[in-house]
């Protein structure tokens, strides 16, 4: 039988709060298969962009930010929650359900007309992607794609990326949080 990445991604109940079914990708990314899948699965859906880099989210969008640029042949950035870049920074406010929070991008990262693809492991309201999207643009650079592992289709995320002009890939989507 063969297996999508649905099979590899392990659900826990009432974490990290009663009522969160939480979509754990450890499981995913501990396979070899299933991270050689994710991976394949993601570049493909990527054949007919021209990228010049791909720019992770912190943490888990280093996994396969990583990856996927390895295997296009292209630059790796890493988008990080404030005070995590050693270098000049630029920095985007984004809200959390309770508050705000901060992500930064060196200066230097990419180069003003550049093609990047924004990488994370999960979409759900869509608040950290969008800040890094601004991010990117704020540097002159074009974010091409954005592309997810999973989709949280009920937080309305991907909708709230599509409309900032940006398309959007996922591998899977799971109903219910």
């Amino acid at each position: 039988m063969t297996k999508d990445i649905r099979d590899y991604i392990r659900t826990i109940p009432d974490f990290p709060h009663e009522g969160i079914m939480f979509r754990d990708i450890t499981t995913l990314f501990g396979s070899a298969e299933g991270l050689r899948l994710a991976i394949a699965e993601t570049v493909a859906a990527l054949k007919d962009l021209k990228i010049d880099k791909v720019a992770g989210l912190e943490a888990r969008g280093f996994i396969m930010g990583g990856a996927v640029a390895q295997s296009l042949g292209v630059g790796f950035i890493p988008i990080r929650k404030k005070g995590k870049l050693p270098g000049k920074t630029i920095a985007q406010d984004y809200q959390l359900e309770y508050g705000t929070a901060t992500l930064e991008l060196h200066e230097d990262a990419l180069e003003a007309g550049e093609s990047v693809l924004l990488l994370d492991d999960l979409i759900a309201t869509g608040g950290t992607a969008e800040a890094g999207i601004k991010l990117i643009e704020a540097l002159g650079g074009v974010v091409v794609q954005s592309t997810f592992i999973i989709d949280l289709p009920e937080l309305d995320g991907a909708d709230r990326i599509k409309a900032l002009g940006v398309p959007v890939h996922v591998l899977c989507a799971f109903e219910g949080l």
